[in-house]
């Protein structure tokens, strides 16, 4: 069985996969009686788009020179929104004043997005990562799909390595939020990226494809997903202010519509595909299915808002309580079985 992480994209709404992710890793620490036990020891890939994408790289980001061990707990990996949620999501009003009337192309100052992932990761590479993943992005110049494929940039080497904090910014690059990411392979070529969102907001069918070419003896019933979701918006739109506004104006509420929408086709690709082999568990998906509670918006870093956020991911966890220990126990008994598999050996091609 090769296990499979996903986590969707959703701004600050991050934090809702960011606290089932912690409530994982604390529960295979006491399961393990093992405090130094981590999340990214008892599964075989990972795939992330826009915040998932960061979420995934904090958790794979190797600590020394091995690059086999896992430099920051979960926790950690939550704390990029619970400590700089409000900070990556602050506009000045010269900026929201500008973008109302369509004279700014962008929201959000891509800068300060960029000062945290270079604290976070320094010139960590894809390839350095400690697991097998994909993070999403989209060339908006050759206008096509581009995977960030951490198998390719150890295989290929530097024309298909990049620094990961680049990598981080170009999957969050969602259109009217931040500006298109435009970074270098470290062989020097030249990517104009934005959100992978508009594709794969969630990148669980990007991950199962993968994972069948990547190994090409597996077959879809040999695999296992777990997905995490921020939740979806159910926000009407008017169709009169529709009309009525200009194009940059209803950005947002376009990136919206196209997120939730790619999100609930792939969730529903993905349980008929999965019950086309009689293996229905095989797919496990855990999003809040009500977001009522907080503004949805996924620049909604206001801190009462984050503090609606963590309280919706708590619940998330307790309606989840019997699930996530199910997980905890078959994962760590599949690792028992499972003492000399190498994913490494499997990821050539």
């Amino acid at each position: 069985m090769k296990r499979i992480l996903s986590i969707d994209g959703g701004g600050i709404r991050g934090i809702v996969p960011g606290m089932i992710l912690v409530a994982l890793e604390e529960k295979i620490q006491r399961a393990t009686n093992n405090p130094d036990a981590r999340l990214t020891d008892y599964f075989d890939f990972f795939a992330g788009t826009s915040t998932g994408g960061i979420l995934l790289s904090i958790l794979l980001c190797p600590l020394g020179e091995e690059h086999t061990q896992q430099k920051y707990t979960a926790k950690q990996a939550l704390d990029i929104y619970l400590k700089h949620g409000s900070e990556i999501f602050a506009a000045k009003r010269w900026r929201r004043f500008l973008s109302r009337f369509g004279l700014l192309s962008e929201l959000y100052d891509s800068d300060i997005l960029e000062g945290i992932l270079y604290d976070y990761f320094g010139d960590t590479r894809l390839s350095e990562l400690i697991k097998p993943c994909i993070i999403t992005a989209y060339n908006i110049e050759l206008r096509k799909n581009h995977l960030f494929r951490q198998q390719k940039a150890i295989s290929h080497g530097e024309s298909r390595d990049f620094y990961i904090r680049d990598v981080c910014r170009a999957t969050s690059a969602a259109p009217t939020y931040f500006s298109v990411a435009e970074i270098f392979s470290l062989a020097g070529t030249r990517y104009p990226l934005i959100d992978g969102g508009v594709f794969a907001h969630n990148p669980s069918l990007s991950a199962l494809l993968e994972v069948i070419k990547s190994y090409n003896t597996y077959k879809i019933n040999d695999i296992w997903i777990l997905s995490l979701g921020t939740g979806l918006s159910k926000i009407s739109y008017n169709y009169e202010d529709f009309k009525k506004k200009r194009a940059i104006s209803i950005g947002p509420a376009l990136v919206d519509i196209m997120s939730s929408s790619s999100a609930e086709s792939t969730d529903y690709f993905l349980k008929q595909l999965f019950r086309s082999v009689n293996r229905p568990e095989n797919y496990i998906r855990i999003e809040p299915g009500n977001l009522s509670s907080i503004d949805p918006a996924m620049d909604a870093a206001s801190t009462a808002n984050i503090q609606k956020i963590v309280s919706l991911g708590d619940k998330l966890v307790s309606e989840n309580e019997e699930l996530l220990n199910q997980i905890v126990s078959e994962v760590i008994q599949d690792k028992k079985d499972n003492k000399e598999r190498s994913v490494w050996n499997f990821l050539k091609n």
